[in-house]
């Protein structure tokens, strides 16, 4: 019988490469994000069976509604990736957009939250599960003009504890994955679609892909039963820090 991974922001980036990785390994997948257009192209790609939701994660109407409307089949989810998540603008606290944190906060935080809470119990039912957060370095450290993305990763880190200490005994294990710095879509969303700025992100060094996180998600989700890796950080090489980057050389 095959296992069934759930995966929320699955149109791009750390999402997408992880429904694919999770497909190598026989999980046949839900795959969830804003974009039906890039989820009918992921569900053609892989060789699984795939179900698709069209549904934005910090509307908890929609959420709930979305995955409450799985069939039978697809509701016995055995592995929760919580990837959905961006960052908008960087900018000093007193120069913030409130809309920008409204949707950091709507989208990181309260999107994990109600997609979680709808299919955590379903878990606890079954005596089974793992929950795999995606954070962030910013969510353990703070850096200049970072305030409130930071802020709302701290928040990740917080409730992947808390989750972790709350389910302990249920037979659902809890991950999180805090990348450093992974050239996805990622800054051209926090600086909405300055591409030079976007670009110079990444430049002297190589970051992180995708893929990279994805492996990561790969390993910590096929251990066996009585493994969990709670937590782990994963960085370039050439990065030390939230603000420290070797960016003098570039292979």
């Amino acid at each position: 019988m095959s296992k069934i991974a759930f995966v929320t922001g699955a149109t791009s980036g750390i999402g997408r490469a992880t429904a694919e990785y999770l497909a190598e390994e026989g999980y046949d997948l839900v795959i969830c994000g804003r974009r039906a257009d890039r989820l009918k192209e992921l569900a053609d790609k892989v060789s699984v069976k795939t179900h698709s939701l069209v549904f934005d994660v910090r509307d908890r109407a929609a959420a709930c509604e979305a995955i409450e409307s799985l069939p039978a089949a697809w509701k016995a989810i055995d592995v929760l990736i919580n990837n959905a998540g961006n960052a908008h603008g960087l900018s000093s606290f007193q120069n913030g957009n409130i809309d920008d944190w409204d949707a950091m906060i709507d989208i990181n935080v309260k999107g994990l939250l109600y997609v979680s809470k709808a299919i955590v119990p379903g878990m606890i039912e079954r005596g089974r599960g793992h929950v795999v957060n995606i954070g962030s370095i910013a969510g353990k450290e703070v850096y200049p003009n970072g305030n409130v993305y930071c802020a709302s990763k701290h928040a990740v880190d917080a409730v992947n504890n808390g989750m972790r200490l709350d389910l302990n005994g249920t037979g659902v294990k809890v991950s999180q994955v805090c990348p450093g710095l992974v050239e996805t879509e990622f800054s051209m969303v926090r600086f909405k679609g300055d591409e030079e700025r976007s670009k110079s992100v990444y430049e002297g060094f190589d970051a992180l892909t995708a893929n990279d996180i994805a492996d990561l998600i790969r390993f910590i989700v096929t251990r066996p039963a009585h493994v969990n890796i709670s937590d782990t950080i994963i960085f370039p090489a050439a990065q030390a820090g939230s603000t420290i980057v070797d960016r003098s050389q570039k292979s």
